[in-house]
């Protein structure tokens, strides 16, 4: 083949993800960043017990386009992960350090892209400071009661409840290879199409020394997120913001009815349903792709 021409060299050069690190309040945050600073910025929150190896497959798709960056969160991914005794590990917290972060490397504006975790980071960005974010864009980042499934009632909720060693266990199993494997795996239509690299990653994150009790405090810091709701649909039914939910329908853990939910408050909120799972990026990240080009292009400037 020829060398490449001139426009397809300056496309090349945009879309090379680089891999980098800001120290934030004395934590080393790892991120991905890609394309162009002056084009919009797409924030995007990764979920559990992922990091910003999930969009691995999306960045380069957006970054021809969009300034595109991913941050890991303390205690996942190449993040420090700083002992419980330095760093709060709540959702407060995270949320206020990756706040921190993103001024840091001088995001001033934004749209968010939030999965799983990602939804109650990516919403107290958004109801602290609604004038920063363009757009929300939801891929089973969950905000509402009717979007969890069984699993809460069954798992979560006794440990809510009364944290002990018993409701403890059940929550002790999520942080399994068997586990991390089947968030991945529930509902895929394509088995060749997940990479084993996403689980076995993942899991090397959960298995580092003291991350376990990180987990746990997270898990239990979940409620609060629910507690929240209320708080954030008023803000939402106030900005009205863009919203473009894409769902993987065969989700056990966030289920349809919590993309569906958002019309309630967003009523031109778009909203498409995958036929895949929780990790929806594993099969379909060239349609999620192109959902976000063509929805952002049309909503913001």
């Amino acid at each position: 083949m020829g060398a490449l021409g001139n426009t397809d060299k300056f496309v090349a050069a945009l879309t090379q993800v680089r891999y980098r690190r800001r120290v934030v309040d004395g934590v080393g945050i790892f991120y991905r960043e890609a394309g162009d600073p002056s084009n919009p910025t797409v924030v995007l929150l990764h979920g559990f017990p992922s990091s910003s190896h999930m969009f691995r497959d999306l960045i380069p798709r957006l970054a021809g386009r969009y300034h595109v960056i991913a941050a890991d969160y303390p205690g996942f991914g190449y993040s420090d992960q700083p002992m419980m005794t330095h760093f709060e590990y709540t959702f407060d917290s995270i949320a206020d350090l990756v706040d921190k972060f993103l001024h840091a490397v001088g995001v001033a504006k934004y749209s968010i892209y939030m999965q799983d975790y990602g939804a109650p980071v990516g919403m107290r960005l958004f109801f602290n400071h609604p004038e920063r974010i363009q757009a929300i864009i939801t891929q089973n980042g969950n905000v509402y009661t009717e979007g969890l499934g069984g699993f809460w009632a069954d798992t979560m909720e006794p440990y809510w409840k009364d944290r002990n060693p018993i409701t403890e266990k059940k929550v002790r199993g999520l942080l399994t290879l068997e586990s991390t494997k089947y968030q991945y795996s529930v509902g895929v239509k394509d088995p060749e199409a997940l990479s084993p690299d996403s689980y076995t990653f993942d899991q090397m994150t959960l298995d580092r020394p003291g991350n376990a009790e990180i987990q746990l405090g997270l898990v239990y810091d979940y409620q609060n997120n629910v507690a929240r709701y209320p708080k954030w649909h008023e803000t939402l039914r106030r900005v009205k913001p863009p919203v473009l939910a894409v769902w993987g329908k065969n989700d056990p853990f966030f289920i349809p009815a919590g993309a569906e939910a958002f019309k309630r408050d967003v009523p031109d909120a778009e909203i498409y349903f995958l036929d895949t799972g929780h990790f929806a990026l594993e099969e379909h990240a060239q349609a999620i792709a192109e959902h976000i080009v063509r929805f952002l292009s049309a909503r913001i400037r």
